[in-house]
């Protein structure tokens, strides 16, 4: 019980710590497949703004690139002076095409030599050197197509925000440079259409060339950012040119972010689109707290119900404690009275048994004694002993630790020889009916203990009749018991033996079956008959069911288990019963007591026997190492210190097949719960005749093979 409470503590305590861990380990798992998803969520959604902003840029710089080609058209064939001439024509034709694409600052128009000679804007032309500029220098050299420059600021007289610029080389008809087309792009306009579509938190836009430079930007900088080729990011765009998705801190900024990037077309540019990590984060936080929200108050009301349950069973523990400790108190002395009364019983019996033999050998003792008073004196030991042996097993029988032989038998049978017992002890004053059906009923149980259990009961009847009356057994098949026995598919057969006594006061149910216990008068009975009925019944894994009424008379009915008949073994006849004399027969005794060893060699050899004495089994085994082929029979005790005579008897059944062994014992609980493993056994006490009989029976094969050899 301690062990059961223990571990109905420890489970809980284990609840208690899975309450907390298993909903740990599944927000954990619920929080690390979030991450995943908000990440694969965070890629789609920069992979789209990605696609907008790509798409965007690719059409703004073919418009410009057409513009170009446009402007191209205007001037070819025109000589610097004709372009001068006309300046105020092509400025408006100039001004039309800025005005028509908000993404164009300017229009320019400029000769060989780096001097403008037309542009959109209303401001009289400078006399400046433009030769130095990137979009101009690009294209001195040779073709560079559609140039794309760096962001730039412009030269006084100009003012406003910066620019970059997008140019192409003009050539003559006969392929000589003549000065370069160019248009002036707001970076700007790209800054507000990226803060259009960057509506989300943490979100990034830039447009940068490949060689670093930044042309623009979502969220802005207050100062100019270049992009190191040996950089993380230059060498990211190295590694893989034409786009990708990587986590990397942004440059100028410092702020992680998770970013795709792409290539235009055509276009030595890069778009780009993001969001910060800590958005990221943010997104995934914001989820993972939902389940929080639900399952920190689940998780804690479940914690707190154990915790409460803990210390719950805690208490209730210590209570249970409490009374057990009060109630093995009182078993304690229910035991010591118990106790009590059976050794008053037994000792009370056995006294009396004892003051018989003592007085039959003090009486065998005296110089003249006649020749009948001695046998009368013999016959008073023997049947005294008898006696006592039979008082041992009731008493075994009661505590179900009797060494059983079941057999198979058939009940009806067996119950119409035992009747004519019964009719003879109960007398002819008391009408035996007996009530047996055709079927054969077979039970697996030890034969004479049900004989005995069935002449108990009669007697029991007996005399609550008083002498007169009926005494009916019947006999009949059950499919169950009424009570808490498991359900057999064979069933059980009941035997009920009913009279029409005085019946059994309801106080007295409960001590009926408790040994020496009796109503009966000194010297009526030993109170042990019942007690007998209720052992037999349980070891055999039956039962017993009592059922009376006061005046009307009593029914005890005896359940036991029903089997087939297939394994009846045949009765021997007369003419097989074994002989009691020895005629040479060779037996190893093997016994611990020295005074029943001695006593069973010196009577067995004066029966004819040859016996060898040996104190303990592995003298025994050395004996028969040297000479097993002249024994006949082992005889062994069962209960020896260190190897028991059933270790023993298996032994010699392995390393020497054909050499039997007899057991003996006065009581065993290995032979009580297991049987005698096939063995021969012989109870003690034993009579020298029953000790003769058995073990001719058991060794005359053996012996007339070793004559025969």
């Amino acid at each position: 019980m301690k062990t059961e409470h223990q571990n109905s503590l420890r489970t809980l305590q284990w609840m208690m710590a899975a309450s907390l861990a298993l909903p740990l380990a599944l927000f954990l798992f619920a929080a690390a497949t979030s991450w995943v998803s908000t990440r694969e969520i965070a890629d789609r959604e920069i992979e789209r703004a990605l696609d907008v902003a790509h798409e965007h840029a690719l059409k703004v710089f073919e418009t410009i690139d057409r513009s170009l080609s446009e402007m191209n058209e205007i001037v070819r064939g025109k000589s610097d002076d004709e372009l001068r001439a006309q300046s105020d024509r092509m400025a408006g034709r100039l001004k039309q095409l800025t005005d028509a694409l908000p993404q164009l600052k300017s229009v320019w128009v400029f000769d060989n030599k780096g001097r403008a000679l037309v542009n959109s804007l209303d401001l009289t032309l400078p006399d400046l050197d433009f030769s130095d500029r990137d979009y101009y220098r690009v294209h001195i050299a040779g073709d560079a197509g559609t140039f794309i420059g760096q962001s730039l600021l412009p030269r006084p007289p100009y003012q406003g925000a910066p620019f970059f610029g997008v140019s192409r080389r003009r050539v003559s008809a006969d392929g000589s440079f003549t000065g370069v087309v160019q248009a002036s792009v707001f970076p700007e306009y790209f800054d507000r259409f990226y803060a259009r579509i960057g509506h989300d938190a943490g979100s990034f836009f830039a447009l940068g060339l490949t060689d670093g430079s930044i042309l623009a930007r979502y969220p802005q900088l207050d100062r100019e950012v270049r992009l190191d080729p040996k950089g993380p990011v230059g060498r990211t765009l190295s590694a893989h040119p034409a786009g990708g998705l990587v986590t990397l801190v942004s440059p100028g900024d410092n702020v992680e972010r998770r970013i795709g990037y792409q290539q235009l077309a055509g276009y030595p540019v890069y778009v780009a689109a993001g969001l910060e990590t800590s958005a990221i984060r943010a997104r995934w936080l914001r989820t993972i707290s939902y389940h929080l929200i639900f399952g920190v108050p689940a998780t804690a009301l479940l914690f707190l119900l154990l915790a409460f349950a803990i210390r719950r069973t805690r208490r209730l523990n210590f209570e249970a404690m409490k009374r057990r400790e009060a109630e093995e108190a009182l078993k304690h002395g229910q035991r010591l009275e118990a106790l009590g009364q059976l050794t008053g019983g037994v000792a009370h019996d056995f006294n009396n048994l004892l003051t018989v033999i003592r007085s039959s050998v003090d009486l065998l003792q005296r110089p003249d004694l006649s020749p009948d008073r001695r046998a009368r004196y013999i016959a008073a030991i023997s049947e005294t002993v008898n006696r006592a042996a039979k008082l041992t097993a009731q008493l075994l029988a009661f505590a179900r630790r009797q060494t059983l032989k079941p057999e198979v038998f058939d009940v009806g049978q067996c119950v119409r020889s035992v009747s004519e017992i019964i009719g003879t002890l109960t007398g002819a004053p008391i009408e035996i009916m007996t009530h047996v059906p055709d079927e054969a009923l077979f039970v697996d149980a030890d034969i004479g203990q049900f004989e005995t259990a069935l002449i108990n009961i009669a007697v029991n009847a007996r005399d609550a009749m008083a002498g007169e009356g009926r005494l009916t057994i019947a006999v009949s098949a059950a499919e169950q018991v009424p009570v808490a026995l498991a359900l057999r598919s064979d069933g059980y057969v009941a035997i009920s033996v009913s009279d029409t006594g005085s019946g059994i006061p309801a106080d007295q149910f409960e001590h009926i079956f408790e040994p020496f216990y009796t109503t009966k008068e000194v010297g009526q009975g030993t109170g042990l008959g019942l007690s007998q009925v209720f052992g037999f019944a349980k070891q055999s894994g039956g039962e017993v069911v009592v059922a009376s009424e006061v005046g009307k008379g009593s029914t005890f009915t005896l359940y036991l288990p029903r089997v087939s008949g297939d394994s009846i073994a045949p009765a021997l006849s007369a003419s097989e019963a074994p002989v009691v004399d020895g005629h040479g027969m060779s037996v190893l005794v093997v016994e611990d007591n020295r005074d029943v060893g001695t006593f069973a060699t010196d009577a067995l050899s004066e029966l004819g026997y040859t016996t060898v004495l040996r104190p303990n089994a592995q003298e025994a085994l050395v004996e028969l190492a040297r000479h097993a082929t002249h024994y006949d029979v082992v005889f062994s005790d069962v209960v020896m210190p260190g190897m028991t005579g059933i270790e023993l008897a298996q032994e010699i059944r392995k390393l020497y097949p054909d050499l039997p062994v007899v057991l003996t014992s006065g009581y065993s609980h290995v032979l009580a719960q297991n049987g005698t493993f096939g063995f021969e056994l012989l109870h003690k006490p034993y009579s020298i005749e029953q000790l003769s009989r058995v073990l001719t029976k058991a060794g005359t094969w053996r012996k007339a093979q070793r004559e025969t050899v």
